[in-house]
């Protein structure tokens, strides 16, 4: 079954609500990685709030969600494309053991230094132009939290987000208050929409997030409610490694170099920093890429990516 984000709109158009809950976009991006339960709950929900947030972006580009951390952990990062195609990783810091269990503010802003950066990079620039970005203190205890201090600080919506994640899935639902057509945000009776759609969405549990599909979920929630319903946007796992790519960086390292790792360890092992899946390169594969007109030699047998 293919994964897919759903959104909804108020009848009243004040509120915004989406949900996505992931699968096998989530396994793909566990595959090559043995992450502990703690990380895996952080970066998954950090995906499942990835997919959310793209969903609005309205140009051919990319968002990325970082959090530098000064803890165990020193980097989560996932980048979602605008056809929420998705790639993510996690960098522990050197010397550091990542605990079983623990929190973002624990594991990530132990010594207040952490940071949330959301960054706007459009797939095609004019002259001149630079990717928005904007960094925020690493404030909440949660994940969501952080996202909507970032959303209220440097947006200015009120953004409520719900997130979950386990080794089976990443879920998440959001629910935005959305300014009229001149830009300023509804009041007076129709405030009543938001404060009714928070009211309901904060009923929800991460185990329901977990367990329950989309549309059973906003059923339940907004039963209620009369909610305009869009076509779903299928999420995909989507890393651009490929071998051609690790042997383009082995070349850069140059020859030399490459033999010495070699001569220390009989062949050449690259794993991608985003999905983890390996890449080995032999002696023979090794002196074909620095021979001229040579075809760099294929993995047996070919891995598809």
């Amino acid at each position: 079954m293919t994964d897919s984000l759903k959104k909804f709109l108020f009848e009243d158009r004040t509120v915004r609500v989406q949900a996505v809950r992931l699968h096998d976009t989530w396994q793909q991006a566990q595959a090559h990685h043995q992450y502990p339960p703690a990380i895996k709950r952080l970066l998954g929900e950090l995906v499942a709030a990835s997919t959310l947030l793209a969903a609005n972006i309205k140009f051919d580009g990319s968002l990325l969600l970082q959090i530098h951390g000064d803890g165990p952990i020193a980097l989560l990062v996932v980048e979602c494309r605008s056809d929420l195609s998705l790639r993510a990783t996690v960098k522990v810091r050197e010397g550091h053991a990542v605990p079983e269990t623990g929190t973002m503010q624990t594991l990530l802003n132990a010594r207040g230094e952490g940071r949330f950066m959301v960054m706007l990079d459009p797939a095609r620039k004019v002259p001149g132009q630079q990717a928005y970005q904007g960094i925020v203190p690493l404030e909440g205890e949660t994940v969501a939290e952080a996202l909507q201090h970032y959303m209220k600080a440097s947006e200015q919506l009120d953004t409520r987000l719900w997130l979950a994640a386990d080794a089976a899935h990443a879920a998440g639902l959001l629910v935005q208050r959305l300014p009229d057509q001149g830009g300023m945000m509804h009041e007076s009776a129709e405030s009543d929409s938001w404060a009714r759609a928070v009211h309901l969405a904060e009923t929800v549990n991460a185990d329901e997030l977990l367990q329950t599909d989309v549309d059973t979920l906003i059923h339940r929630l907004y039963w209620e409610e009369t909610l305009t319903a869009f076509e779903p946007m299928p999420v995909r796992w989507h890393c651009p490694c490929t071998r051609e790519r690790v042997a383009g960086m082995l070349r850069s390292l140059g020859e030399a170099e490459v033999r010495d790792i070699l001569e220390e360890q009989g062949k050449v092992e690259v794993s991608c920093d985003f999905c983890g899946k390996p890449y080995t390169f032999d002696p023979v594969d090794c002196a074909g890429l620095f021979a001229p007109s040579t075809p760099m030699p294929q993995q047996n047998p070919p891995t598809v990516h």
